[in-house]
């Protein structure tokens, strides 16, 4: 069995040598073993809104546990799926509580890892239990990923729960977005992940929204859109001086920047931003990702 390894536990002595050991019975890093097809899909929300559940539905299968306890799940868990639609890894995450309630060392690691997830990932699904509607804590987990600039669909779960009429779906999606006012670019689907009802309908709309993440746009065409776009309304003044924009280009993709050369940076006013990202939004789609603008001064490089 080979030579044994000295050890303190208590005292981390000899644990370097172990962890050397160990590393070098890691296999050898290859590049080209990640599929670039495989969508990277991290399911996220606070504990026991059903992200075990919905992970268990799409794999027809009890791969994670499942339990009415919140907290169950405690670390991220990866799950590779493929069917018609393509290829996909689910990553089942621990559910986000609130800080106040992050006492034990186990909890702050599940917290870490989730953070984590929401790094590798592609897609976020972003859980609302139907039966609650948004929380605070749901906007600050929603918020993590919107940050992250990752591609995000607000999924509504427990929607077999819910008394229905007329207008009960569009009253909810109303509430969702007034809730998540930055979010409005995310689509929202309405499911139950223990019946398995329009669980299959999020396939496309994964698809859909890693496309549009990772969507590249010509200068060509953003100088198109922005030219239209000042010509309907003018660049704002202050004091007298008026804001010139030359051009826009796309710097980076996952999610979309775009960098757009002025004047003076000063006078880009956030609403006239948010005008332009609109724009952006009317022509190209760009459903379900957020969008990163970068304001440069003529003479700046376009990238830091």
């Amino acid at each position: 069995m080979g030579d044994p390894y000295p050890l303190s536990a208590t005292n981390a002595i000899g644990i370097g040598d172990i962890l050397d050991a160990i590393y070098e019975h890691f296999p050898e890093e290859n590049d080209n073993d990640e599929d670039e097809e495989i969508i990277k899909v991290a399911i996220i929300g606070k504990p026991n809104v059903g992200k075990s559940s919905l992970v268990n539905k799409i794999l027809g299968e009890e791969r994670v546990i499942v339990s009415n306890i919140a907290g169950t799940t405690r670390d991220a868990i990866d799950s590779y799926y493929e069917n018609e639609f393509g290829k996909y890894t689910f990553i089942d995450t621990a559910g986000i509580r609130r800080k106040s309630k992050v006492n034990e060392s186990i909890e702050k690691f599940s917290v870490m890892r989730t953070l984590l997830a929401i790094k590798r990932a592609d897609v976020c699904l972003m859980l609302i239990d139907a039966t609650e509607g948004v929380t605070d804590q749901d906007a600050k987990i929603a918020g993590e990923a919107h940050e992250a600039g990752k591609g995000i669909i607000l999924v509504v779960n427990k929607w077999d729960e819910i008394e229905k009429d007329t207008y009960t779906i569009e009253q909810f999606k109303k509430d969702v977005y007034n809730k998540l006012s930055y979010l409005t670019y995310a689509p929202i689907i309405f499911i139950s992940a223990k019946t398995g009802q329009r669980v299959n309908k999020l396939f496309d709309m994964i698809n859909q929204v890693a496309s549009q993440n990772a969507r590249r746009v010509s200068t060509s065409m953003l100088n198109e859109v922005l030219n239209e776009a000042i010509a309907i309304v003018q660049p704002p003044t202050d004091k007298g001086k008026r804001l010139k924009i030359y051009y826009m280009t796309q710097a980076t993709t996952k999610p979309p920047t775009f960098v757009v050369f002025v004047n003076n940076k000063d006078l880009f006013h956030f609403s006239y931003e948010r005008y332009l990202i609109n724009q952006l939004r009317k022509e190209f789609g760009l459903i379900g990702t957020p969008i990163r603008m970068i304001i440069r001064q003529k003479g700046e490089k376009e990238m830091n």
